[in-house]
């Protein structure tokens, strides 16, 4: 029975399960989904744009700072086995380099910048307090450039973006876990 099944014939219980989301930005979002929607606690991920000023923005829209978008990911998870800390912590602070500005690998430009979209004051604030012990923890070589931007209108990215890497394996990757 696939995960999917189990859920639709699950308990009154796991019905009620309650999800939280988070919107990141790290770079190019095949790499940072590809990692992300394997993490224990994440229950779907989406890849899209936020965080611009254009409505209804395409793939080829973003690029070259014509819309100040940045590729992100919106991740639905169970925060009773994934808190938003962790995430951030454990899994979006390690996946990319939070020190290269608009920059992630061979990809540049503000739409691969690294930021946090806090969807609520206290994912804000749980953000600034991860983000400084990240900087102080002295893993990274030069200051972090993460920036933590307020929520703004979601667009979806177009289909063929959606799972990317697991549609095309081998695919194009920047990202990796880092100690």
């Amino acid at each position: 029975m696939s995960e999917h099944d189990r859920r639709d014939t699950g308990s009154a219980v796991a019905g009620a399960q309650q999800t939280e989301v988070a919107v990141l930005a790290g770079g190019c979002f095949w790499g940072v989904e590809d990692i992300l929607r394997d993490v224990t606690g994440v229950i779907d991920t989406e890849v899209g744009y936020t965080g611009g000023w254009l409505e209804n923005p395409t793939y080829h829209d973003t690029h070259d700072s014509k819309s100040g978008h940045a590729e992100a990911v919106r991740v639905t998870f169970d925060p009773s086995v994934l808190s938003y800390e962790e995430l951030l912590e454990q899994w979006f602070f390690k996946l990319h380099d939070p020190t290269t500005l608009n920059r992630q690998g061979n990809d540049t430009g503000t739409q691969y910048r690294s930021a946090v979209f806090p969807q609520t004051p206290e994912q804000k604030e749980i953000a600034e307090r991860v983000k400084a012990r990240v900087e102080a923890s002295a893993k990274w070589k030069r200051p972090i450039t993460t920036s933590i931007e307020p929520a703004s209108t979601w667009y979806s990215a177009e289909s063929y973006h959606q799972d990317y890497l697991r549609q095309n394996p081998g695919g194009y990757t920047c990202h990796y876990l880092r100690d």
